[in-house]
């Protein structure tokens, strides 16, 4: 493997007098030639074009000192040496057009010389890989003119307590981010994982998506507490549900109104937007905003820029952005209700947060976390018997425990008990009649969608005049011999299925005939159902 060290002319260092006593003092650049245990067979020297003459006197002392170091340099001609983005621009330019070949070479980057600027530019381009190296500081000794050498490998993972103190913070950011509760699904767990170094690390829009009651709003709350503590957002928390904004309304509270933009806009109004600047704005049920706002909003999560309404001159606001949905935004897409450019804008970074159905194992603590959060808002410690709470686990983890509004159900639930628990504990007769109201509201859900498929499964194949003349009994009949044979391989398939019974009381027992004349009665065919 060959060595390549990058390094900047010092103007101050590496000059030390243009004369014969330079020899005889330390110059950084020089010096690193001069370590027998450091040979190097390429050393690129990086100089500003008004550094033209020392940079030929130190190429020639080096190429004197050491004749087989092949010398190359590299001319910058930034205007202000302390400009950060001027000089990163330039040496950045630089790590494109040269050739690294790291399979070959042992790149070192000497950040020694130069001015603060530029080292902690060639700093930044090697840390993000940029210049495929290590670092190497150098500095002057008591005796001769080569120096010392320091070489600085910026791979984290060698050094063990600073990357177990990243990972204690990533840790802590997890805990933050799942508010302290000891969550064990692994899917949500691997969820928050990747969330927390999104949140600290990315400007970008996040959007999580998942049905109502999954914390989403919750969860952004967190999501902003923890990039404000990380120094991400100085501005406050602006959130909004969408399906609040409607017409007008929904322009003036998003991007603000002039005075008069409308009638009854008897003052000027900043707008949602405005409001969110350097911080973090939360637009909930995003799929319900309108085409004319969804059109606006993208311009200002690309641009920064937005014009109120009624108003000729653009505004600014540098916010950053979560969307929340519980709608199928793609399947809103081709509805033609949402646009296709502001779901790939919004889209980078998206999170479906499961449902409480779908994390059983975290029903426990959750709970738990209920029962805290009542306990701070009354005053007072409530919790559970050990039979009550064994009781309540066991119901709430059967299938007749829908948790149709998820964690809202389950905050409702804890609420009610904890409200009438006497002496601060939840007993076995609370929990039974807690049981007893949550199988009930489940119920009338379940009752009520059973009754809208019924019906539209009978207007899809049975015609409105003969609908009115069939009883509602002999309907829900009608409409369960329809989800049989649509799921049937047969007609006989369906009919054992439907007579399973009355078939093994009969000696000869032709399904296909009786579920064929029963379907006739209606003007149907099983073929029709298929």
């Amino acid at each position: 493997m060959k060595t390549t060290v990058i390094g900047i002319l010092g103007s101050r260092l590496d000059h030390q007098g243009l004369g014969k006593r330079r020899h005889s003092r330390w110059r950084p650049s020089v010096g690193i030639l001069m370590h027998p245990d450091f040979p190097v067979d390429e050393f690129v020297l990086i100089h500003h074009e008004d550094e033209a003459e020392l940079a030929g006197i130190t190429l020639r002392d080096m190429r004197e000192l050491a004749p087989n170091t092949r010398l190359t340099s590299h001319v910058v001609n930034y205007s202000n040496p302390w400009d950060f983005g001027e000089v990163y621009s330039q040496l950045h330019d630089f790590t494109r057009h040269y050739r690294f070949d790291p399979e070959q070479n042992h790149y070192y980057v000497h950040i020694t010389t130069g001015t603060h600027v530029a080292q902690i530019c060639l700093f930044l381009l090697t840390e993000a890989n940029y210049i495929p190296g290590k670092l190497l500081q150098t500095s002057p000794s008591k005796e001769g003119t080569q120096g010392t050498l320091q070489i600085i490998d910026l791979d984290l993972s060698r050094y063990d307590q600073i990357a177990s103190r990243f990972e204690r913070e990533a840790q802590e950011g997890m805990a933050y981010l799942k508010g302290g509760i000891d969550t064990r699904n692994p899917a949500f767990n691997a969820l928050i994982a990747q969330l927390e170094q999104v949140s600290i690390r990315s400007a970008a829009p996040i959007l999580l998506t998942g049905a109502t009651g999954v914390g989403k709003s919750r969860l952004a709350k967190r999501i902003y507490a923890l990039k404000k503590q990380r120094g991400q957002v100085s501005g406050k928390l602006v959130e909004v549900n969408c399906a609040t904004l409607r017409g007008d309304n929904a322009m003036s509270a998003l991007f603000g109104h002039i005075k008069g933009a409308f009638t009854g806009a008897l003052t000027a109004r900043s707008g949602l937007l405005r409001e969110a600047d350097k911080g973090l704005l939360f637009l909930d049920e995003i799929g319900e905003l309108g085409l004319d706002e969804q059109a606006m909003l993208l311009r200002a999560i690309e641009d920064k820029v937005f014009t109120p309404f009624g108003s000729d001159k653009e505004t600014s606001s540098d916010f950053q952005l979560i969307a929340g949905t519980n709608r199928d935004l793609f399947q809103r897409v081709r509805d033609g209700k949402f646009r296709e450019d502001l779901l790939a804008r919004i889209n980078l970074w998206t999170y479906e947060l499961p449902g409480l159905r779908h994390r059983l194992e975290d029903l426990e603590a959750n709970i738990e976390y209920e029962l805290q959060q009542f306990t701070r808002k009354v005053g007072h410690k409530v919790s559970f018997n050990k039979a009550a709470r064994e009781q309540y686990l066991a119901f709430a983890q059967t299938p007749a425990a829908t948790w149709r509004a998820n964690f809202r159900d389950l905050n409702s639930s804890i609420t009610r008990m904890a409200t009438l628990a006497n002496g601060g504990r939840i007993t076995e007769e609370s929990v039974t009649e807690e049981i007893r109201r949550l199988r009930y509201d489940w119920g009338s859900f379940q009752e009520a969608a059973a009754s809208n498929n019924s019906d539209s499964v009978l207007h899809e194949f049975v015609a409105d005049e003969v609908l009115e003349t069939i009883d509602h009994f002999d309907r829900v009949q009608l409409a369960e011999v329809i989800r049989v044979c649509r799921t049937a391989k047969s007609l006989a398939d369906a009919g054992r299925s439907l007579f399973n019974v009355s078939r093994t009381q009969r000696a000869s027992a032709n399904d296909s005939h009786r579920l064929r004349v029963y379907l006739q009665k209606y003007g149907l065919t099983f073929q029709q159902l298929t």
